[in-house]
């Protein structure tokens, strides 16, 4: 099932913005064969990108804040006048959170030639199932940090994110900084939470530490959480680490039900699921992978507010910021690949992007590279609920 682009809104960009954009929005008032002042659109197909994600399931929060990310940035890059004077066109369809319907979804895209490229599959299996189902397509920015999926031959998929052995290396880093050595984990038992043990039981080698306790549930959407919860609790450590994206909330509500007061560190997968956790949330401390989507130090980030009032919502969100920022590393992709850009042309538009800064935030490909993103950093939501970085 497909959507349309939310519409745009009528706000004037600013003249900061039109700067920020000038360079993606490359057609030219003489190119356009008009006058001097703002582009006008040639009378090119438009670039149409599609995005297979959650939109109903227990992810769909997450999938509908990338998409609000993304079609706030092309919106915006619509605004300013496009690629090459293109307009791009952002094609969504649901997978339900089911790899299999997410493989199925790629293959609709590849099957229609208007279709350049790929943005944001969301979910460990999913991005599998996404990446090789087109190898002829690049996939920018999988909503992922499975180490397994970083070790194939897939020069079709460019990561943007950091991966979850430098999410975890952080959390466990940031512990041991404050005296918390008796850490636990709590994961999935699938590919997603194999990846996060593998990360944890690496980052506490370099620490020197062992495991204070290891629990899983059963599945990445398995709400049998009960049994983790009273493992973790019986076993008391400082810390708990929450390897859990959609499931976390329902997680930390059984932990504390249990008489369990262990600080919680969640990965960024956790940190998606922070609107579900009302007070349960206050003093989490959490990885994120883009800066927090108030910390306006950083270009980027005042770029995407700006573009997503613009786009009629102030509902800033790390989701919609990583939305966003995926949505402008694929733009200078097909910026790259020409006036005339075919699925090979975005391909090697995406692969010579090296040493990019995206406003604050270093995006480096190249020839055999395609891991881009190294932001990492940790946030704790504070006793009013606000996000401290």
């Amino acid at each position: 099932m497909t959507v349309p682009v939310p519409r745009e809104s009528t706000a004037p960009l600013s003249t900061s913005r039109r700067r920020a954009l000038s360079g993606l929005a490359a057609t030219t008032a003489a190119a356009a064969g008009v006058g001097l002042g703002f582009p006008a659109f040639a009378q090119n197909r438009a670039i149409r990108i599609g995005t297979t994600f959650d939109n109903s399931s227990v992810e769909k929060a997450n999938g509908q804040g990338l998409y609000q990310g993304s079609s706030a940035f092309f919106n915006a890059l619509n605004k300013a006048g496009g690629i090459h004077g293109s307009k791009v066109e952002l094609v969504m369809a649901d997978d339900t959170f089911k790899p299999e319907v997410a493989k199925a979804n790629a293959l609709a895209f590849e099957k229609d030639g208007s279709v350049l490229a790929l943005v944001h599959p969301l979910g460990t299996r999913q991005t599998a199932e996404v990446m090789d189902a087109v190898p002829g397509m690049a996939v920018v920015g999988p909503i992922t940090g499975t180490i397994a999926l970083r070790k194939k031959t897939s020069p079709n998929t460019f990561w943007v994110r950091a991966n979850y052995d430098q999410e975890v290396d952080k959390l466990v880093s940031t512990a041991a900084v404050l005296g918390q050595t008796r850490i636990g984990l709590v994961h999935s038992n699938d590919p997603l939470g194999q990846s996060v043990l593998a990360a944890f039981k690496n980052a506490l080698a370099k620490a020197k530490l062992e495991p204070a306790v290891i629990a899983t549930t059963p599945n990445t959407t398995s709400m049998e959480v009960g049994p983790a919860a009273e493992a973790i609790a019986k076993a008391k450590p400082q810390v708990v680490v929450v390897g859990l994206a959609g499931t976390a909330p329902v997680f930390l509500k059984a932990l504390r039900g249990a008489g369990n007061s262990s600080s919680a560190y969640g990965l960024s997968i956790t940190a998606s699921a922070l609107s579900a956790m009302g007070d349960l949330a206050r003093g989490l401390g959490f990885v994120i992978v883009v800066p927090s989507p108030y910390s306006t130090k950083f270009e980027i980030v005042r770029r995407y507010q700006a573009d997503m009032v613009a786009n009629g919502t102030k509902d800033f969100s790390l989701t919609s910021l990583e939305g966003y920022m995926n949505a402008a590393v694929l733009a200078e992709g097909l910026r790259r690949a020409g006036p005339a850009p075919t699925r090979a042309a975005v391909l090697g538009g995406m692969a010579s992007i090296e040493n990019f800064d995206l406003g604050g935030v270093k995006i480096n490909y190249g020839r055999s590279n395609r891991e881009g993103g190294q932001f990492v950093d940790v946030a704790v939501i504070g006793s009013r609920g606000q996000m401290l970085s």
